[in-house]
């Protein structure tokens, strides 16, 4: 056996026992460090304990808040809207012979919008109360002539009847009887024709009166009327324009009372009640109150929220359709803490809520739900009734860190 290669495998092993296990050595050892305090592995316990590094702690701003409790009202944005509006239109054709309502003008129910020229309307209404007449003056002659008819029955009957018995005792022949027969045929024929005159008749009469009452149905429809109390939101048409059916004649609108139409999202439409007191704000600065009269029980496929009407006394019809409002519908009372908005934020899920600070200086998570929006922060419930919610530097921390909080006064 050769001895350099073992010598060779000898000198590496020990040069990686010296970089391996004794590096902290040889490092000294290059330094120029005592060899004592090298060997020593209980060098570090003569240090004072106040000379030992510390971790620099994250300084967080701190608010003590207390839940109260606050009217939990729904808030919507919104816009006013007429109870009712309604295109009132021709139903026939003919010349405007009236003249127009201007826009704005109020209107009663009833009240006259258009009149249109009756034209031969009248003429064809007399022609078919004409013809009604001489059809009802046929029915007592029907009447009679379906009398007689089974009058003639009877006695061809009676004549047959009277005819067999007399051939039963040979005392007539069998033409006799034969000719009774006939004329009971002949009889039966004629009850038929005089029925059938009489139902004719009737027809007559009914085809008469549907004329009569289509002739008049066609004059009604010359004079076009309001159907509510309302305010004309156009000009009434033209005096001397065709009116075809279909043709705009008015526009009414009603706004007294007027609507308050909003839209809640699914999370708070389980506090809107029907019969609730409502109030709104509009554009102008007016203030209006009402109560809920709807809530839709469907919901808007593209936003999911459901639609609200909320009914408002408007009298004096200072209140216009199409106004923006700011509504506010009022629900139950709850408890929550009014917060700075910079204080929410989010988990690692994704989640909406607030970091609080623990007696011992250990931060949490916790999970709020949003209660209302207002100038002076955000209201949010789900926190205990007293919290220390961090509202500075809570998105620089995480939860199960300790860190170095500063309190807040609450009214800051």
């Amino acid at each position: 056996m050769r001895p350099i290669p073992l010598l060779t495998a000898i000198l590496v092993m020990l040069a990686l026992y010296g970089l391996v296990l004794q590096r902290d050595a040889l490092l000294a050892f290059a330094r120029g460090e005592p060899q004592d305090q090298q060997a020593d592995p209980s060098f570090t316990a003569d240090i004072p304990a106040q000379a030992a590094p510390q971790p620099d702690l994250i300084g967080v701003v701190v608010r003590r808040s207390t839940a109260r409790e606050i009217d939990s009202a729904v808030i919507l944005r919104g816009q006013t809207r007429a109870l009712r509006q309604v295109e009132v239109r021709a139903e026939t054709s003919a010349i405007v012979i009236s003249d127009p309502l201007r826009k704005g003008a109020f209107v009663k129910r009833g009240d006259l919008l258009c009149k249109l020229d009756p034209g031969v309307r009248e003429a064809a209404l007399a022609e078919a109360s004409a013809k009604l007449k001489e059809a009802r003056s046929r029915v007592p002659e029907s009447e009679a002539w379906l009398k007689e008819a089974h009058a003639r029955l009877g006695e061809a009957q009676i004549n047959y009847n009277a005819a067999r018995k007399l051939k039963e005792g040979g005392y007539a022949s069998d033409t006799r009887l034969a000719a009774t027969e006939a004329a009971i045929r002949a009889a039966e024929a004629n009850l038929a024709t005089a029925r059938t005159r009489l139902d004719t008749t009737r027809s007559g009469i009914e085809a008469a009166q549907a004329a009569v009452a289509a002739a008049e149905r066609e004059i009604a429809r010359l004079t076009i009327t309001a159907p509510f109390d309302g305010l004309l939101e156009s000009d009434a048409a033209e005096l001397g324009s065709l009116m075809q059916p279909g043709s705009l004649c008015a526009t009414v609108i009603q706004l007294d009372p007027v609507k308050l139409v909003g839209f809640v999202p699914e999370t708070e439409v389980a506090r809107v009640k029907v019969g609730a007191p409502a109030g709104a704000e509009l554009a102008t600065g007016q203030r209006v109150e009402g109560k809920v009269t709807f809530i839709s029980r469907s919901a808007d496929p593209l936003t999911r929220t459901f639609e609200v009407e909320i009914s408002v006394p408007n009298p004096d019809l200072a209140i216009r359709d199409g106004q923006t409002a700011a509504i506010a519908v009022q629900a139950a009372g709850a408890m929550a803490h009014l917060l700075p908005q910079s204080a929410l934020t989010l988990n690692n899920d994704g989640q909406l809520g607030v970091r609080v600070v623990s007696d011992d200086a250990i931060v949490g998570f916790l999970p709020v739900s949003l209660v209302r929006d207002t100038v002076d922060g955000i209201w949010v419930d789900g926190l205990p009734a007293e919290a220390n919610v961090i509202v500075v530097g809570q998105d620089f921390v995480t939860a199960g860190v300790r860190v170095k909080p500063t309190w807040q006064e609450t009214d800051q």
